[in-house]
């Protein structure tokens, strides 16, 4: 029986997570027509055609997607394999780390992370990139180190880890009416509120739930992050609705309260690609996150 070529494995590897003969042949450094041959032979290998036409790009078949994961963990699982052990020396690392997060996250524990970084490894810099493109393809190509934020669709071979939970509440300017007494869903709905949507969005889960009691309440001006909402909200009558841990210090000097209505808490998780799972660096610096989300 012939032993099969295991250098195919990595070009799977590629095709699959490329999506393209052309981006996987300048990953591994080869000609568009040196990779077609290689899915010709990968195409014969398996008995499946991995990718087919689809327009004017290839979608990947059923077979390829079941691939997908343990293909990848067989190529994390051959480079570690052959990549010599390193001891890490904190005081002489020199890296930048790119964290894609919002500005909330930043923030609120981007200064302490900075500090528990420095206390370490004074040669290391954080780039805190915006959440404007949230693909898992950068975090594959290893254009984002981290991701940070509330998981969706990240694909299966992306590793995850929760961090803490946060839930909404309400925030306004001192002296506001909504500080002299118990906020009720009925005081809270009458307020003119802030509305925090990437999107532009003008309702979400807090509507749905006032809708639910038969309450509306009244959006008049829409932002994209809850800085903005909170800045507004401090210089007007204006409802701000945010998340309680990601906007402790940007409510300073505010009064916050509970929501009058049932929402759902979110959990903020930390996403890498688990090529990076083995790399000492990467592990000293989830560990930095993780002890700054705890409080620790």
């Amino acid at each position: 029986m012939t032993s099969p070529d295991l250098n195919l494995l990595f070009a799977l590897d590629a095709l699959l997570a490329e999506g393209s003969v052309a981006r996987a042949a300048r990953r591994l450094r080869l000609s568009p027509s040196a990779m077609s041959r290689t899915l010709a032979r990968l195409r014969e290998a398996t008995g499946d055609p991995l990718l087919v036409r689809a327009g004017r790009g290839l979608v990947a078949t059923p077979r390829a997607e079941e691939l997908r994961q343990q293909v990848g963990l067989a190529v994390q699982d051959a480079e570690a394999l052959l990549r010599p052990a390193e001891l890490l020396d904190l005081p002489r690392l020199d890296r930048v780390f790119t964290l894609r997060t919002n500005e909330g996250f930043v923030e609120e524990f981007g200064p302490r992370l900075v500090a528990r970084v420095e206390a370490d490894a004074p040669g290391v810099r954080l780039r805190f990139a915006p959440k404007s493109d949230k693909d898992a393809m950068s975090l594959r190509d290893a254009a984002i180190d981290l991701e940070i934020g509330v998981a969706g669709e990240t694909g299966p071979e992306v590793r995850i880890q929760a961090l803490f939970r946060d839930r909404f509440i309400g925030a306004v300017r001192a002296g506001h009416p909504l500080g002299e007494s118990t906020v009720t869903p009925e005081r809270y709905a009458a307020g003119r509120h802030i509305s925090v949507s990437r999107h532009g969005r003008e309702k979400g889960p807090i509507d749905d739930a006032l809708s639910a009691l038969g309450l509306q309440r009244m959006v008049v001006c829409m932002v994209s992050g809850f800085s903005a909402a909170l800045a507004m909200a401090r210089a007007s009558d204006l409802i701000a609705s945010v998340p309680e841990r990601h906007s402790a210090g940007a409510r300073a000097g505010m009064h916050s309260f509970a929501l009058p209505v049932a929402t759902v808490e979110v959990t903020i998780s930390m996403l890498w690609h688990p090529r990076l799972d083995a790399d000492p660096a990467q592990r000293w610096l989830r560990e930095c996150v993780r002890e700054v989300c705890a409080g620790r």
